[in-house]
C-alpha cells in the first residue's frame, strides 16, 4: 500500500472558500482517500487585528469565530470518531443554515446532533487550554510558512492559499481529485506562484 499523502489545510468555519475546501477534503477522507490530514485552527479575526491593537486571543468572545474554533479542537481531541462530521457540521452551521458560531446555543446544539457531549467540550474551552491551542497553531503557520488566510494546503515548508469555487458533490473521486490536483501542483511545480483567473464566469 502507498504511505499516505502528508498535508496540513488550514480553517476558520466563517469563510466560505474554507467551506468549499474543507468539504472535499471531508469528502475524500469519508471516501478513504490515502491522506494523511492534520486541520489547523487559523484565526481571520487575529489576521485583521489592526496595528497597536491588542492580540484577539485575549478578548476571544469579541470574535464571531473564535468559539466555533476552540470546539473543534475540542472534539478532535476528545471526540476524534465524531471529528468531522462535526466539523463538516461547524461549516454548515454558518454557511447552510445562517448560523451564528459564535451563540453558544447553537454550537451546542450542532455538537448534540453529532453524538458529541456539549458540557464536556464546554467545560474543557473554560479552562483556556483550547484557546492557547488555537493560539499556538495559528501563530506556528504564520510565522512558519507565513499563511495569511484560509484555506492553505501546506506540505513541510511549502504553502499554497486555494480557492475552489464548488463544493464537495455526491462523487468523492471528483473531490479526491482536486484534492489531489493540489497537492502535486504545491509539490511537484514550485515555480507556478499564482494562477488566477480575471473573472469568474457565471
Amino acid at each position: 500500500m502507498t504511505d499516505p499523502r502528508a498535508f496540513s489545510v488550514t480553517g476558520d468555519y466563517r469563510c466560505p472558500f474554507a467551506r468549499n475546501g474543507h468539504s472535499h477534503v471531508v469528502a475524500g477522507l469519508r471516501a478513504g482517500a490515502p491522506w494523511d490530514v492534520t486541520f489547523v485552527p487559523f484565526s481571520l479575526g487575529q489576521v485583521h487585528v489592526a496595528e497597536g491593537d491588542p492580540d484577539i486571543w485575549g478578548r476571544w468572545q469579541d470574535d464571531s469565530g473564535l468559539l466555533a474554533l476552540q470546539a473543534g479542537v475540542v472534539v478532535q481531541e476528545k471526540f476524534a470518531d465524531r471529528f468531522l462530521d462535526v466539523h463538516d457540521a461547524l461549516f454548515a452551521l454558518r454557511h447552510d443554515q445562517g448560523g451564528h458560531l459564535e451563540d453558544e446555543a447553537e454550537v451546542r446544539r450542532t455538537l448534540e446532533a453529532h453524538g458529541v457531549d456539549a458540557d464536556v467540550v464546554f467545560d474543557e474551552i473554560a479552562t483556556g487550554g483550547p484557546i492557547a491551542a488555537v493560539q499556538a497553531a495559528h501563530e506556528s503557520v504564520a510565522r512558519g510558512q507565513k499563511v495569511w488566510g484560509v484555506p492553505t494546503f501546506i506540505v513541510d515548508d511549502r504553502a499554497v492559499f486555494v480557492r475552489l469555487m464548488d463544493r464537495a458533490g455526491d462523487d468523492p473521486t471528483s473531490s479526491i481529485a482536486s484534492v489531489d490536483r493540489i497537492l502535486d501542483l504545491l509539490i511537484e511545480w514550485p515555480e507556478l506562484n499564482e494562477f488566477k483567473h480575471t473573472s469568474i464566469p457565471r
